[in-house]
């Protein structure tokens, strides 16, 4: 094994951090913003899809619009990270993925400022930025895991625990921790999220701020770790 060092953009903490956030935007949209859930669109395409069948144009319309705005924030958090990688360590001081939260912090702060009859650009909104996040954090120790949603982690945790069972294999141990630790704090962003919604209303949202900015500030700091070489010299 050698030491390396790298950004905090894949560690354990900054993937906590998100999913805390991630969960809160979903108890936020559920609770405050018209009962929806803006994190993940699956719901939205099948519900798209029986407007579509019921002939309901316009409320067909309110499913297909933050299903476009995840796509597009797909391709915003690429756009970021193609115009700003090879550029991070000499024009700029900061990591793209830094700017992608700038981006997510500026669009939260707006979203809370957005009154009930805006329900649906809010929605729309927190799509754009889940989507922005789940494509900017994707790996946590060198492993895929989602920080707005569950139901990867959870069949990736769930499998990683057949493995150490079946094996003893302490790595499969060390990636099933992991996921259960970002699903669990997923719960309690959720739990902060309702508390505070109920408590504040609209301006909750707000409090993500408090975790996203650790994310921003926590990403200037370098990380050690241990690399495994094997005898190719690849990690």
């Amino acid at each position: 094994m050698k030491k390396i060092r790298g950004q905090m953009s894949e560690s354990l903490a900054l993937g906590l951090l998100l999913a805390v956030a991630g969960g809160f935007f979903d108890a936020y949209t559920y609770l405050c913003r018209g009962g929806v859930f803006a994190n993940a669109q699956t719901g939205n395409i099948v519900l798209f899809g029986a407007r579509l069948a019921e002939g309901d144009w316009r409320k067909a319309l309110t499913y297909l619009l933050p299903i476009l705005a995840f796509a597009f924030g797909v391709l915003t958090a690429e756009a970021v990270k193609r115009r700003y990688k090879s550029r991070q360590n000499r024009d700029i001081n900061i990591h793209w993925r830094q700017i992608v939260v700038m981006v997510e912090i500026a669009l939260v702060v707006v979203a809370a400022m957005l009154p009930q009859k805006l329900n649906p650009t809010v929605n729309i909104i927190i799509s754009f930025v889940c989507a922005m996040q789940v494509e900017t954090f994707r790996k946590v120790r060198g492993s895929a895991f989602a920080t707005t949603m569950c139901t990867g982690n959870l069949r990736s945790g769930t499998e990683q625990f057949i493995i150490w069972k079946q094996t003893g294999d302490k790595t499969a141990k060390k990636k099933m921790r992991n996921y259960y630790s970002i699903i669990v704090i997923f719960i309690l962003g959720g739990a902060i999220g309702t508390l505070s919604t109920h408590a504040l209303g609209e301006k909750a949202l707000l409090l993500t701020l408090v975790p996203l900015l650790t994310v921003f500030f926590i990403m200037f700091i370098e990380e050690e770790r241990e690399e495994i070489e094997d005898n190719g010299g690849q990690a």
